[in-house]
């Protein structure tokens, strides 16, 4: 199992483990009203399980987010789809659970994942996807120095819905 830990100021980012099943869907579950149409997180025992069984995939790295002053995790973070060869790129996604917005606990953890991404998995270029209206993600993709590539309509199945996204991506040279 992987035991990576990349530690901030106000968040560190640890590998999800099977003990985070309660603390972590019981987070999920009080932010369904605030992640409605957003993202769709892990909030019973099988979404859960499938979250785990991702986060092990050698195409994935994902972590959840946690508050270095109270140990809590707030939210989870990861990059999927990770290619190698010629393209070196990976997908972003990030959620925080509602009580823990506005403290910069994602500028803080995607970051981490930027730094992690560049200097230990030597990735070129890293995406996110994020919908037009989520002006809160767009900041904080732009404090981390991503720029916007273009629109993608109808891009992802959310809530029973084809969503519009931007695309929002950084290269190494320009971290």
């Amino acid at each position: 199992m992987k035991e990576k830990i990349l530690k901030g100021k106000k968040v560190y980012l640890r590998y999800p483990n099977t003990s985070d099943f309660a603390e972590f869907t019981g987070l999920n579950k009080s932010s369904v009203d605030f992640h409605q149409g957003l993202a769709n997180p892990p909030k019973d025992k099988d979404s859960f399980d499938e979250f785990i069984e991702r986060s092990e995939q050698s195409a994935n790295e994902s972590f959840v987010i946690c508050s270095v002053e109270t140990d809590e995790i707030a939210g989870s973070i990861g990059l999927s789809q990770i290619f190698r060869g010629g393209f070196q790129n990976a997908y972003l996604g990030y959620y925080l659970g509602e009580k823990f917005t506005g403290k910069g606990f994602a500028t803080e953890a995607i970051a981490l994942i930027v730094k992690f991404a560049f200097e230990d998995l030597k990735l070129h270029r890293i995406e996110a996807n994020i919908q037009p209206h989520n002006l809160a993600s767009i900041a904080v993709a732009k404090k981390n120095g991503f720029t916007k590539e273009g629109f993608s309509p109808k891009y992802l199945y959310i809530d029973d819905v084809w969503c519009d996204h931007e695309r929002w991506a950084i290269i190494n040279e320009n971290w």
